[in-house]
């Protein structure tokens, strides 16, 4: 295994990934237009977030499998355009209907990307792992906090058909993944086996604490993302505003993510997890309940707790179940996408029957589960021979 970590591979990937979530960025920022275009109640608006959510997630293991059994590193350009273009034409769709099904696609590209990005990530990052997944994540960190705070103003210039400049990312990025191809193939192992056996053994019943940790913060997480902008306009503040509040949750989380690898590479895995789900809860409260600058200065630590760690848990869901890491990445990727759709459709069905304030301070409660499963994760590192180098 290479000591290093390849600087013009993951940068691909990590482009990749910024193509991919830079799609999945733009839906929560076009909640409020969507609202406005098709009259939506919140139970509706949640519908989109989990029709998104499961188009990514129940797919995605399958992909995972496939790519850890017969390697599919083309999945990585025909994810980035599925993704990009579906959005797209959802952001220009004419009806509720048509928006669902291009949001559809949209997340089928997301499910197609994500295992075979996070697998090569691993093979690229050589022994810093958890350092080079934080790079891979960055990309998508940004991407979604770009997303979000382009879709508005785009729509806002433009108009309804405006909506497909925002696919121009997807379509340059996988233009370029494409030439990229053969150079990524190059740190594919040999022999997949003795690469998983130098990384340790399978460990299903940490994975299933992992899943559980991931589950219970992504309910939450979805909450924020769907509901942090509709929540500025019941207070009376504007769509761009809502979006801001958005973009620097999603922005604070992508720089967070700069730091949190190589610390994770430093002291652990598990304590810089486990101190980021202690702290999500009380913040989320606080940017509910106090509101200005310092519920904003909440929220943003909120966006460096959970965004920061996606790279992490992705890390750690492949060192638990090392014989299959691209099944490994498409289950806790998926998984989390998945249980944080439709955790926004629940929500959006508490904001509809109580109240949104009701279903904003869920999303604080829900999150605190994941403190228990926390405490209880093993090491995700456990002894391990050193990899062979890979054919580059």
């Amino acid at each position: 295994m290479a000591r290093q970590i390849d600087s013009r591979a993951i940068t691909a990937l990590s482009a990749g990934h910024f193509a991919t979530d830079f799609s999945n960025g733009m839906l929560p920022a076009l909640l409020p237009f969507l609202v406005t275009r098709f009259d939506l109640n919140y139970t509706q608006v949640g519908a989109l977030m989990l029709v998104s959510a499961l188009a990514s997630s129940i797919i995605q293991p399958v992909f995972g499998l496939w790519s850890d059994r017969r390697g599919a590193v083309w999945l990585l350009p025909v994810g980035v355009f599925l993704a990009g273009t579906g959005m797209g034409l959802a952001a220009a769709a004419s009806s509720y209907t048509l928006c669902l099904a291009f949001v559809t696609v949209s997340g089928l590209g997301t499910a197609a990307y994500h295992p075979e990005g996070s697998k090569f990530a691993a093979f690229v990052s050589g022994s810093r792992r958890a350092s080079g997944m934080s790079l891979f994540s960055i990309g998508g960190n940004l991407g979604v906090a770009i997303g979000a705070l382009t879709a508005a103003p785009v729509l806002l210039a433009f108009g309804r058909e405006g909506g497909l400049l925002l696919a121009l990312p997807a379509v340059v990025v996988a233009g370029m993944l494409v030439t990229a191809l053969g150079y990524l193939e190059g740190f594919a192992p040999e022999e997949m086996r003795t690469w998983a056996a130098a990384s340790g053994e399978d460990r299903p019943g940490a994975l299933a604490l992992l899943l559980a940790v991931i589950a219970l913060r992504s309910a939450g997480w979805f909450g924020l993302l769907t509901f942090v902008p509709l929540w500025a306009l019941s207070l009376g503040h504007s769509e761009k505003y809502g979006n801001g509040l958005l973009s620097l949750m999603l922005f604070a989380g992508g720089i967070g993510t700069l730091a949190a690898g190589p610390l994770a590479d430093r002291i652990g895995r598990r304590p810089v997890l486990l101190a980021t789900v202690v702290a999500t809860p009380p913040l989320v409260v606080i940017f509910v309940a106090v509101g200005g600058a310092l519920g904003a200065a909440a929220l943003a630590l909120v966006g460096v707790c959970v965004v920061s760690t996606f790279g992490l848990t992705g890390v750690m869901s492949q060192e638990y179940l090392p014989s299959h890491i691209g099944l490994a990445s498409g289950i806790s990727i998926g998984f989390s996408i998945g249980l944080g759709g439709i955790a926004a459709l629940v929500l959006g069905a508490v904001a509809d029957a109580v109240d949104l304030e009701t279903a904003m301070y869920a999303c604080a409660v829900v999150p605190a589960l994941a403190i228990v499963p926390a405490v209880l994760l093993p090491s995700s590192r456990g002894s391990r021979r050193l990899a062979p180098e890979p054919v580059v």
